[in-house]
């Protein structure tokens, strides 16, 4: 599976979900522009010595990762969704793109792919939960769908 980060602006949450994708062997995508230096010390320090795990790549916009994964199946978190993250049914090889931790993903973007949109539940005065926690939320429905395959 893939994590999608759109121009995440924390470092730390960044190496939080880091860690996250070191541990279960999800690929973690980073779309530029990213709002901290790849060698901000928060964003290693929450990643600890899990690097050599994971599986990062980089892309210039979120157009140039569609293009280069064009069969993917893409799922967008946001709190506009109608459907709840635990209402669709999830493979091996999805994508679920998140944005950044202060304006969420760009409302064209949201907008363009409504029928794949996710939202986690929360109290109707609640705005948002941590990127992080929303990022582990959605893997650990994703990886229990499927049976925690390779994980023990």
């Amino acid at each position: 599976m893939h994590i999608v980060l759109v121009e995440p602006e924390i470092p730390a949450n960044t190496g939080n979900i880091s860690r996250t994708c070191s541990c279960t062997g999800i690929t973690l995508h980073l779309v530029r522009p990213l709002g901290f230096s790849v060698d901000d010390k928060q964003l290693k320090r929450a990643g600890l010595d899990y690097w050599h795990l994971l599986d990062l790549h980089y892309h210039d916009s979120f157009e140039e990762l569609r293009a280069k994964y064009p069969n993917g199946r893409f799922f967008y978190a946001t709190t506009k969704a109608e459907k709840a993250h635990t209402e669709f049914t999830y493979g091996p090889d999805d994508f679920f793109v998140f944005g950044k931790e202060t304006k969420g993903l760009p409302e064209e973007l949201v907008m363009a792919n409504l029928d794949t949109a996710i939202r986690i539940p929360l109290l109707p005065d609640a705005r948002s939960l941590n990127l992080s926690n929303a990022v582990a939320i959605v893997v650990y429905e994703a990886l229990r769908q499927q049976g925690f395959p390779n994980l023990i």
